[in-house]
């Protein structure tokens, strides 16, 4: 139990403060350009990308089966269409003069990335359980990868004119929900290898849908020019170099 007490602190921190560095960017950015945060979101997507194949997967299958790990991919990919499919996204430079849409496409973004941090945990969790070093590998990235998510969602909310402190306390809030999946993601990894098969396999098609469904398009929409491509590029090389390392 104190083990699962620690994972779901590590899965809490990776949340919060994550999203919470985010914020405090946004306030000194204010206006940041697209090319910044298209490189970014790319940068986060090609690290996750990196680790979902090169670890995630693979532990997977090793935890095991392919098919328990595919049955967890798919599992986990539709738990996340199913939220996206549910909670409606306003992506970030929304083109509007009223303040009061600002706040709103900040608060649903805000919704949807709390949502999206639940898979997330599971991910740190499950993968503590498996490696404790993919664990805090995973922890560290989906933790950068929270920072252009929440520098995305606390820029609109000062656009909006929303006061300071409220802007921190809303984009930390939005990490609150990975230290629930990273507690879950604990409890049923260390059922046994069959479920800890399982929970990697969900979060690798979690983080998959993320990648490819949210993170490179919101890139390259975001972004001007080639600065999301760059970004993912990058990203993917500096995630196999870290695992590499570490």
């Amino acid at each position: 139990m104190t083990e699962i007490l620690y994972i779901t602190l590590i899965g809490l921190g990776a949340g919060v403060i994550g999203t919470g560095s985010g914020a405090v960017i946004a306030l000194f950015i204010r206006n940041p350009s697209r090319t910044l945060i298209g490189f970014l979101l790319g940068f986060a997507g090609g690290v996750m990308l990196a680790i979902v194949l090169t670890d995630l997967l693979p532990e997977a299958v090793e935890a095991g089966s392919f098919l328990t790990a595919f049955t967890g991919l798919i599992v986990g990919t539709a738990f996340v269409l199913i939220v996206d499919l549910k909670i409606p996204h306003f992506h970030f430079f929304e083109t509007t003069e009223e303040l009061a849409r600002f706040i709103r496409t900040g608060t649903i973004l805000g919704l949807g990335i709390a949502m999206h941090n639940l898979p997330e945990g599971i991910a740190i969790g499950a993968s503590y359980v498996a490696s404790p070093v993919l664990g805090f590998t995973l922890a560290v990235t989906i933790a950068l990868h929270n920072i252009p998510e929440g520098l995305a969602m606390a820029c609109p909310l000062c656009a909006g004119g929303m006061r300071l402190r409220w802007i921190l306390f809303y984009t930390a809030i939005a990490g609150l929900p990975m230290g629930l999946g990273a507690f879950v993601g604990a409890s049923l990894g260390s059922v046994s290898p069959f479920v800890l098969s399982l929970s990697l396999g969900f979060a690798a098609g979690a983080m998959l849908y993320i990648i490819f469904g949210e993170l490179i398009p919101g890139s390259q929409n975001s972004g001007s020019g080639h600065a999301g491509t760059f970004g993912a590029v990058f990203g993917t090389i500096a995630g196999v170099l870290l695992l590499s390392v570490i």
